[in-house]
């Protein structure tokens, strides 16, 4: 390697490419610290460890094998990352309790969630690729159909993207598994649809076999996830990372239902466009 990343976003790339060729602890180290960049960018390599169920010496390990001379190093893009993506002083002070493990003053629970949540909110569209956004929503844009795929905690998010597209004139069928039919609901997916898979860790095993069975039938898949590593991200035309807030182990979906709800209306703002044109006179008006 010639030189290490020069900023968060190369050692993301860098990390993605390489986790398969890492050792099963070093795959540990490097999904803790791409899931939890704030800690990484404010707390002591001891505690990061901690944190991490790791030594220290895996967290100097994995450095020196991106090509770093030392852990600090690395770090200071997690460092750069806070300064450009946390801009007030809010966030901030969040982060710096979450690395230190402080607990805020606070004992009502809805503030907690309230407090964390507007945050990540705040967050999404710096984290959110606007390439990435058209792309998807060029995909959605061509599909004749949307089928959408989310199991367990992600169900939810599915099941609105589905009625949200519905709103817009856009076919879209969620595959639910309802009576054991996912086979049923897979094969359902001809060449000209695209699939919509929303999963998180730990990823289950019916939306990681949708994503198979698409890419096999050469299928555009946009996928919502937690992690550039998740399994999920290879099949991938476009990935969106989502980093949702959680507040005593209890994760959100306020971003990700945020980030649905933008595809959904973007593209019904792109289908009104296209009919105004005459572009596509089978697209109806929203009653």
């Amino acid at each position: 390697m010639t030189q290490p990343p020069q900023s968060y976003r190369e050692l993301e790339t860098l990390i993605s490419a390489e986790y398969d060729t890492l050792s099963k602890r070093l795959q540990q180290t490097a999904r803790f610290i791409l899931d939890h960049p704030q800690e990484v960018a404010l707390a002591t390599v001891a505690k990061i460890a901690e944190q991490a169920d790791v030594t220290p010496s895996t967290l100097i390990r994995l450095a020196n094998s991106l090509g770093f001379n030392g852990f600090s190093e690395m770090q200071q893009l997690f460092r750069s990352r806070l300064v450009n993506e946390l801009p007030n002083y809010t966030e901030r002070i969040s982060a710096v309790r979450s690395a230190t493990g402080e607990t805020p003053d606070s004992t009502q629970l809805l503030w907690e969630f309230a407090d964390a949540n507007r945050a990540v909110l705040e967050q999404l569209p710096g984290r959110i690729d606007p390439e990435a956004l058209e792309k998807a929503l060029d995909i959605f844009e061509q599909a004749q159909s949307i089928h959408v795929m989310g199991a367990r905690r992600s169900f939810m998010v599915a099941s609105y993207m589905t009625y949200a597209l519905a709103h817009v004139d856009k076919p879209a069928l969620l595959i639910s598994g309802l009576g054991g039919m996912y086979g049923e609901q897979l094969r359902a997916m001809s060449q000209h649809d695209a699939l919509l898979t929303i999963s998180y860790s730990p990823y289950a095993e019916e939306s990681q076999k949708a994503c198979e069975d698409a890419h096999q039938r050469g299928l555009p898949i946009v996928v919502i996830t937690d992690s550039t590593l998740s399994p999920l991200a290879r099949f991938a035309d476009v990935v969106f990372v989502v980093n949702e807030a959680e507040v005593k182990s209890f994760r959100g979906l306020t971003a990700s239902f945020c980030l649905t709800q933008t595809l959904a209306i973007g593209l019904g703002v792109r289908q009104n466009k296209s009919s105004e044109r005459g572009l596509s006179p089978d697209i109806r008006k929203d009653p």
